[in-house]
């Protein structure tokens, strides 16, 4: 009988409801030893007593013919709340008739009088309270706390029951709200589980005529399973319209990966993942809210998978190669290192493949450090063959700007290599100043206070202001490729390309001109007094042998 006991020694309350003095004191001693046994002798005071200081109760005995309130009322009023709904309720009596009207109105059993046999009575507290406890339980764990959807494992469980019965095919759809972490970084987490709220019951507001079952499994998540149908775009935009105007916040949106039609004979999970997929797809891409599962994204992830997977061997292996490409002509003056990933099996792998996917993932950090190795080192054999530095700029990753550990790694490689800090040059984009300027800024000042020379890449490619260059401390100003293609084309371009030489030339920051493929090209950034520059015109990226002509040139 441990069984009845909490830790401690605490005893379970059992609630005893009959007017008859002499069943309360038989119905005590039965139960007195295991559990600790409360009294009433009608419905009215056993609800007050409920209600009151008493209402832990893990059973009630129920007498059905009582004064003031008879029993089967206290079961209706009892069903009325949804706290103490929650309470067994086993009627005693002697007529069969109202054992079955007892248990249609809610009573979970019946112990028929008199009462001669106390361990069948004790067995059937017992087996009633243990599956009372184990359904509280099960209710717990079975619905999220916050949104009254069903939590993941009871989702997937349910699907699976009903795909047991149910034939006609299914969408799975997955909901994500962009950027959620700042409402609770924000507002607070009360704020950020209202939207949740609201969220889920946009969801069952839009979808209530398609959706069988919904759940959140995590965070900011939410998954649907839908009867299918063929165009979501009406309905994902009545979904974005309801919850912007219920959120009161058109910052905040939602997005969808959809997965139609989705194959019954794959893993449940499996579907959702890749209805995840197509969601994480559009993630910061505000131009789309809607993303489709298709063959060619799944056999993409499978693609991207397989890098993950095989990244640490491309570094051991030496499969990632480091590329440079030069700065100017005839004179030369610095270099900057690319990487190439020459796979053994897959073959040439674009940077444009595995570079986002490795910044999205935090990999990047090993791609980084293998190249500055790979420069510096060969930093260090160009200084050693001929007798001159040539400095290589080498790119530092978002990732990268926030490990504490940068600046003594960065120290390492140019202490074991023999070199000067302004050998290696960092190249920062201006979307990661443009994203966390103040964070930057302490970073960049450590670095440049060490000796490290800090280029500003991609100038003009994201959204920030011609101020910024005038506040962050930069070294370099390297010159988007799109300003170059783009100044020929009118007056205009031109002119913004002059203004940012100008600016630059008065902050005595040295600019360079990036992606230069044509000699007039080259002509009009010269006239412009742009004296740095790079690109297709000189010499596509090439490895680190072919490169070393242009240092034999120079030399004469």
């Amino acid at each position: 009988m441990d069984r009845f006991l909490f830790a401690g020694g605490f005893k379970r309350r059992v609630l005893v409801i009959d007017d008859e003095f002499i069943n309360r004191e038989l119905l005590g001693n039965m139960l007195a030893e295991h559990y600790e046994v409360v009294y009433a002798e009608n419905g009215q005071e056993a609800l007050e007593k409920l209600q009151g200081d008493e209402s832990d109760i893990s059973l009630i005995l129920l007498d059905l013919l009582m004064p003031v309130m008879d029993g089967f009322t206290f079961i209706e009023k009892i069903q009325e709340n949804e706290i103490l709904k929650r309470i067994p309720i086993i009627v005693m009596t002697s007529e069969k008739e109202a054992e079955v009207k007892s248990i249609k109105l809610g009573a979970a059993d019946f112990i028929t009088k008199p009462y001669d046999m106390p361990e069948v009575i004790l067995a059937r507290c017992e087996r009633i309270i243990h599956l009372s406890e184990d359904n509280i339980i099960i209710k717990s764990t079975e619905k999220d706390h916050v949104t009254g959807l069903f939590t993941r494992d009871y989702f997937f469980e349910y699907i699976k029951r009903i795909e047991a019965h149910r034939k006609a095919p299914a969408d799975v759809l997955v909901f994500n709200i962009d950027r959620f972490h700042l409402v609770n970084e924000m507002y607070g987490r009360t704020v950020g589980n209202t939207v949740l709220m609201r969220v889920a019951d946009t969801l069952g507001e839009v979808l209530k005529d398609i959706a069988i079952i919904a759940c959140r499994p995590e965070a900011d998540t939410f998954y649907v399973y839908c009867d299918h149908i063929e165009d979501y775009s009406p309905l994902i935009n009545e979904i974005q319209d309801k919850f912007i105007n219920s959120s009161g916040s058109a910052k905040i949106r939602l997005r969808s990966g959809i997965y139609l039609n989705a194959d019954a004979e794959t893993d449940i999970e499996i579907r959702f993942d890749r209805a995840k997929t197509a969601c994480d797809k559009i993630r910061g891409d505000f131009t789309a809210s809607v993303s489709y599962y298709s063959k060619d994204l799944h056999l993409r992830s499978i693609y991207q998978e397989r890098l993950i997977k095989d990244i640490d061997q491309a570094i051991e292996n030496g499969d990632l190669k480091v590329y440079d490409i030069t700065d100017v002509k005839p004179k030369l003056r610095s270099a900057e290192a690319l990487i190439r990933w020459v796979h053994p099996e897959l073959g040439i792998v674009h940077p444009g493949d595995f570079i986002p996917l490795f910044e999205s993932n935090g990999l990047i950090q090993k791609v980084d450090n293998y190249v500055w190795s790979k420069a510096a080192q060969q930093i260090k054999e160009w200084k050693e063959k001929f007798g001159r530095s040539i400095s290589v700029s080498v790119n530092v990753s978002r990732i990268d700007i926030f490990d504490p550990a940068l600046k003594e790694k960065l120290r390492k490689i140019i202490e074991s290599n023999g070199l000067d800090e302004k050998e290696l040059m960092l190249e920062i984009t201006e979307s990661a100043y443009a994203d966390n300027a103040g964070s930057l800024t302490e970073v960049t000042n450590s670095l440049r206070e060490s000796g490290f020379k800090i280029e500003m890449d991609d100038f003009g490619a994201g959204y920030s202001s011609l101020n910024m260059i005038t506040t962050i401390p930069i070294d370099v100003l390297k010159l988007d490729m799109g300003f170059v293609r783009k100044m020929e084309e009118n007056d205009k371009n031109l002119k913004l390309v002059e203004i940012i030489l100008d600016i630059a030339k008065f902050l005595d920051v040295p600019v360079v001109a990036e992606g230069v493929e044509t000699k007039a090209q080259l002509d009009m950034l010269k006239c412009m007094g742009c004296q740095i520059i790079q690109g297709y015109y000189f010499s596509k990226p090439v490895p680190a042998d072919e490169f070393e002509k242009f240092i034999v040139q120079e030399n004469g």
